[in-house]
């Protein structure tokens, strides 16, 4: 823009120039001039001074056409440039818009990539939380699981022995109440009874069955009896005597015993029991329920 202004300025400059050199040498107007030349050049009268301004004022016309034409050709290739330039300025303006919508597109895409991994990162956490508290569940089942196997065991108590292992005859009579050892165990779930000693002893508070069946053959001076004693206390008696053929007597009891009670039977002083292969003599006992 600024060249064209300096182009037209020259060319007003120019023909401000013609203009003043023109009016120096003739003071009248060009039609004048003319005919003023024609006329004298007709009458032969021009002197060499007016021949040579007039060749001049020809040679400066010619040198301003040819300025004007190459001033011209000079506007009309800073015109095509310029709007090549404009054209050109307009392509890289249109670029950066569409750079600048690019990366507007891609900040928005990172905020909600940036949002999306926010929210992934809330469901982490919350199924971390609710594994961990299925994790804690799981672990307490599991306890509660070995808690349960292990009172079912406690539960599952159960025997039942008869008193000799092998063999037959009878045992006592003794002057003393002794422990009756039943030495040959049928069923013993739980471990209760010990066939060493003859005690049961209680693995958990409840509810508890006894039996014990007694059998004897019939004598003058001996009956055949034992005492069901629950820690060193007498609980029920089973005794029979006669002189002759054989006797059985039996008894049983139920029992609330504490864990680590001890059951087992007393063989009354003073009497005969009998048992053989066919195990007539025997002790039984179970869980009823815990309390």
């Amino acid at each position: 823009m600024m060249l064209r202004m300096e182009m037209t300025m020259v060319f007003s400059l120019l023909l401000l120039i013609c203009f003043l050199s023109t009016a120096q040498l003739q003071p009248e107007s060009n039609n004048e001039i003319i005919s003023h030349l024609r006329q004298t050049t007709d009458a032969g009268n021009l002197s060499d001074n007016q021949q040579t301004c007039a060749q001049d004022i020809h040679a400066v016309l010619r040198e301003m056409s040819a300025s004007l034409a190459g001033l011209k050709v000079g506007m009309e290739y800073l015109q095509k440039d310029n709007e090549a330039k404009t054209k050109e300025l307009d392509l890289i303006k249109q670029q950066y818009q569409e750079q600048v919508t690019k990366v507007g597109n891609l900040e928005q895409q990172y905020q909600e990539q940036v949002t999306k991994v926010g929210s992934l990162e809330q469901q982490y956490q919350a199924q971390l939380g609710e594994l961990i508290s299925v994790k804690a569940r799981t672990n307490n089942t599991e306890n509660q699981v070995e808690v349960l196997k292990r009172e079912r065991k406690v539960k599952q108590v159960a025997f039942s022995a008869s008193l000799l292992a092998s063999g037959d005859g009878h045992i006592g009579p003794f002057n003393t109440q002794t422990p009756l050892v039943f030495r040959r165990v049928v069923s013993n779930i739980g471990n209760a009874y010990n066939p060493n000693t003859g005690f049961f002893i209680a693995p958990v508070r409840g509810a508890y069955h006894f039996e014990f069946h007694l059998y004897g053959g019939g004598h003058a001076s001996h009956g055949t009896g034992a005492v069901l004693v629950k820690n060193g206390d007498p609980i029920f008696i089973a005794y029979e005597h006669q002189a002759s053929y054989s006797v059985s007597p039996s008894n049983g009891a139920t029992l609330l015993l504490e864990t680590g009670d001890v059951v087992f039977l007393l063989h009354r002083q003073n009497t005969r029991i009998y048992d053989d292969q066919n195990h007539h003599t025997t002790f039984s006992g179970h869980l009823l329920f815990t309390v």
